[in-house]
């Protein structure tokens, strides 16, 4: 079992329990111009100011201690009491340009914040909340444009007593990272307006859902394709009118065909009732015309598609049985007819290919090595990340970064979400409704739901080589309104999601709506 604390020495009391971090003293004399003892390898453990740097506040509660990351130490930020500490290093002599800093960190969580930042380097402050983790290390970046040739390197904890963070092997090079994607699925929206449903600003204000989220900074907007649903929502034409209001927002389109009339995923990929009795080489052709069709009509009106998923979670394959990953081929043969027709329409429109279950590399390199062997042809890869269902961030962050550079492929998170309470609003029980289901260190509140999603973003921004796109919430406008249940063919099925939207009980913008603002 991880014990953060064994090696702590009594001396480690808070100094000035409670003082406020207003100011940094002066530079060090010492100042270089490339990070000093990133490692904190240089005086061994219980070094009380490490070599290099300097510390401000609660001084007593930093220090180096034994169990580095890759080293034989770390930098740890503990005390029994409540505490302010600041770890700092400041650069100068730097060239002007893009900079950024990785650090592999852990923490306790329960801080009031804990982050690494870079400031005082002529634009503001870029700062990078550490994610909750216990045991295993997780990298995260922050960057900044450098234009004073000066920059100050600074580890910052508010904690309140008993809690504690770690953090190791940091580097300062060239370089700019960030999230090009800050999207989210609303293919609940148009069926939640027809049915009455209301959405508003964070300060009450009724408005325009797409518009609210675009004023918070979502650039992107998913949506799914059924075939023939029962419902006649989430159809090519219901697509094609919230394309427009998409396009009209400024934001960018990735279109997901389930190739369905219902929920595929994992579980289920049931052709659609139309090509029930087709040959494999006929669902060939259908998944074409279908492909091309809606994708064509989208052009048509001035909404090509950004991107578009050739199937959703398709672990075991799509159009069973034809299409399942027990017969790669004929997989093969369906992913690529898909694959043709998206660049028939548009060749500059991306293909994602899209998996459940980001935590488990295994399965992961699993399906893209055959994807390989058997000639699929894709341009990005997608995978879904419930950390409740689907492993801890750090197991999610090793199969990122595994697959980008496997694949040479860039990769987004395709769906995640997170609840901002455990009630529910209808009478369906929740998905996710007991604390028990909970990340550990992410409470089912809006701040909660929030810290969740900066440490998705904070994981895919990190993976190496820019190859990192983003991130897409699952199901922001998904509240509870009658009738718009998750059942295509039932109008009283209920929701069970409604604690994961973005929108509030009360209708409201969710605080979790800042992190499409994410660098």
């Amino acid at each position: 079992m991880f014990h953060p604390r064994r090696t702590l020495r009594t001396l480690l009391l808070p100094l000035a329990a409670g003082l406020a971090l207003v100011a940094l003293p002066a530079p060090s004399a010492q100042a270089a111009s490339t990070l000093t003892n990133g490692g904190f390898e240089s005086d061994g453990a219980g070094a009380a100011t490490p070599t290099g740097w300097s510390e401000y506040g609660d001084t007593g509660a930093s220090y180096s201690e034994s169990g580095g990351h890759s080293g034989s130490y770390r930098l740890s930020q503990y005390s029994s009491a409540a505490y302010k500490v600041e770890t700092y290093q400041y650069l100068s002599g730097l060239t002007n340009g893009n900079y950024t800093l990785t650090a592999w960190v852990r923490s306790s969580g329960g801080q009031n914040s804990a982050y690494i930042s870079l400031k005082n380097c002529g634009s503001s402050e870029q700062k990078t909340d550490l994610p909750v983790s216990t045991s295993s290390w997780v990298r995260i970046v922050t960057s900044i444009n450098v234009t004073n040739n000066q920059c100050t390197i600074s580890i910052n904890s508010d904690a309140n007593a008993g809690n504690w963070i770690n953090v190791d092997d940091l580097t300062f090079a060239s370089g700019s990272t960030g999230l090009s994607i800050k999207g989210a699925d609303i293919s609940s929206l148009a069926k939640s307006e027809a049915l009455g449903g209301v959405y508003k600003t964070s300060s009450g204000t009724t408005g325009d859902a797409v518009t609210i989220l675009k004023n918070s900074g979502m650039n992107y907007a998913r949506l799914k394709v059924w075939v023939n649903p029962a419902d006649g929502y989430n159809n090519k034409t219901r697509v094609l009118a919230m394309a427009k209001r998409i396009k009209a927002a400024g934001m960018k389109l990735l279109v997901d065909f389930h190739y369905s009339d219902k929920w595929a995923d994992p579980g289920a990929q049931t052709k659609p009732a139309a090509w029930s009795g087709h040959s494999y080489s006929q669902l060939k052709t259908d998944v074409y015309n279908h492909t091309y069709d809606v994708l064509n009509a989208l052009k048509a009106q001035g909404t090509t598609a950004d991107m578009v998923q050739v199937g959703n979670e398709i672990n075991g394959g799509m159009l069973w049985s034809e299409g399942s990953t027990d017969n790669w081929s004929q997989l093969a043969g369906l992913i690529n007819s898909g694959y043709s027709a998206v660049k028939a329409v548009s060749s500059g429109t991306q293909v994602a290919l899209h998996l459940a279950n980001a935590g488990d590399d295994s399965t992961v390199r699993w399906w893209f090595d055959n994807a390989k062997t058997y000639g699929i042809n894709y341009d990005v890869i997608g995978l879904s990340y419930y950390g409740y269902w689907h492993g801890s961030l750090a197991a999610a962050q090793t199969t990122l970064d595994d697959v980008a550079s496997r694949y040479s492929k860039p990769v987004f998170i395709a769906e995640t979400a997170y609840p901002f309470t455990l009630a529910q609003d209808d009478s369906l029980e929740n998905q996710i409704d007991t604390t028990g289901e909970l990340v550990t260190g992410y409470p089912a509140t809006s701040a909660g739901q929030l810290a969740w999603m900066n440490a998705v973003a904070n994981i895919v921004e990190a993976v190496p080589n820019g190859r990192g796109l983003g991130v897409f919430y699952w199901e922001a406008t998904w509240t509870a309104v009658t009738g718009n249940g998750w059942d295509p063919t039932d109008s009283i099925s209920g929701n069970g999601w409604e604690n994961q939207a973005l929108f509030g009980y009360d209708d409201k913008a969710l605080p979790a709506m800042a992190w499409f603002s994410h660098r």
